[in-house]
C-alpha cells in the first residue's frame, strides 16, 4: 500500500492510499474487466476504516483507492465549505487526479450520500455504486429543523482524553471486530505527544459537514442515476433506527432506476466489523455484470 497526495480543490489535497494486486491475482467478471474500487469513508471517519474490505477487493484482483475527505483524517483541513456537493466535486477531482478509467464507488453512512451526489453530477466518471448503510440519510426528514438535528447529532467532545482510554472502550465496545476495524477507528485520531488524542475532524468542522449532510435530499436524485447501485444497509436489529431505516431503503429500491440490495447483519460500520463479506458482495457484482 502507497500513500499519495492529490490535489482536487484550491488549497484542498486529499491523502489517497493506493491498493494494487500482485501479478496474476486479477479475476476478470462477466465484462472481461476487474474494474477499480475506490472507498469513501463517512462523517468523522478515515480511510483506514476500509483496510480490511481493501485486502479482500485486493486479494480478488482489484485496484483500490481509499482516500481522506476534506477535514478528515491525513487531507487538508480547510475552513469550509463542507456541503456535500463540494466533498462530491473533490471526488470527482480526485478521480481525475488519479486517471481512473470509470471506478466502482463505494461510500459508507455520510460518504454514501457523497457518493450518490457523485454519481448524480458526473454519471461519466462512475461504473457502478455501493451505498453502504448510507446514501438515503436525510435527516431534514427526521428533525423538525436544524437546531433539533445539531442538538441531537453532535459529536462528543473527545479532544484530551487519554489514548488507552479511548482504545479500551473502542475494544470493549467491539469485542467481534478485527483488528482492521480497530486500528481503522483509532486512525481517526491524532495522538499528542502528551498521550492524549483529537479528533482528527475538529468539532466546529464537524458541524459543518453535519450541516452540510442536513442540506442534503438524497431522495431527489434517485429517479436521475444513470449508474447501477447496489443498497447495502446494515440490520443491527430492532429499535427506533431500523423503524426508520427500512422504509427508506425500501423508497430508495423502488425509485432508483437499477438497483440490488444486500442486508447485512452487523453494525453501522459494517465495513469495519465484516470486511470479507461486504468485499465478497462487492467483487461478485463485477464478476456477474452488474457493474459492467
Amino acid at each position: 500500500m502507497e500513500t499519495v497526495r492529490i490535489p482536487v480543490a484550491d488549497g484542498v489535497e486529499l491523502a489517497v492510499d493506493l491498493w494494487r494486486p500482485l501479478p496474476g491475482d486479477a479475476v476478470q467478471g462477466a465484462s472481461g474487466e476487474t474494474p477499480p474500487f475506490v472507498l469513501v469513508h463517512g462523517l468523522a471517519s478515515n480511510a483506514r476504516m476500509w483496510d480490511g474490505v481493501a485486502e479482500a477487493l485486493v486479494a480478488a484482483g482489484h485496484r483500490v483507492f481509499t482516500a481522506d475527505l476534506r477535514g478528515h483524517g491525513r487531507s487538508s483541513k480547510p475552513r469550509g465549505p463542507y456541503d456535500i456537493p463540494t466533498v462530491a466535486h473533490d471526488l470527482a477531482a480526485l478521480i481525475e487526479g488519479l486517471r481512473l478509467e470509470r471506478p466502482v464507488v463505494a461510500g459508507q453512512s455520510w460518504g454514501g450520500n457523497v457518493v450518490l451526489e457523485l454519481a448524480s453530477r458526473r454519471p461519466d466518471l462512475v461504473r457502478g455504486l455501493v451505498c453502504v448503510d448510507g446514501g438515503w440519510i436525510e435527516p431534514s426528514r427526521e428533525f423538525a429543523d436544524w437546531d433539533a438535528c445539531r442538538a441531537a447529532l453532535a459529536p462528543p467532545r473527545l479532544a484530551g482524553r487519554p489514548l488507552e482510554e479511548i482504545e479500551g472502550y473502542i475494544r470493549s465496545a467491539h469485542p467481534d471486530w478485527p483488528e482492521t476495524g480497530i486500528q481503522g477507528v483509532l486512525a481517526n485520531f491524532e495522538v499528542r505527544r502528551d498521550g492524549t488524542v483529537a479528533p482528527w475532524l475538529t468539532f466546529d468542522h464537524h458541524i459543518k459537514v453535519l450541516h452540510g449532510l442536513w442540506e442534503h435530499h438524497p431522495t431527489e436524485l434517485y429517479a436521475g442515476l444513470a449508474v447501477p447501485v447496489l443498497l447495502a444497509p446494515a440490520d443491527g436489529g430492532g429499535g427506533d433506527r431500523m423503524a426508520r431505516k427500512r422504509p427508506d431503503v425500501e423508497e430508495a429500491a423502488a425509485i432508483i432506476p437499477t438497483v440490488r440490495v444486500r442486508w447485512l447483519t452487523g453494525d453501522h460500520d459494517i465495513h469495519a466489523q465484516h470486511p470479507g463479506e461486504l468485499a465478497g458482495v462487492m467483487h461478485d457484482l463485477c464478476a456477474d455484470g452488474f457493474f459492467a
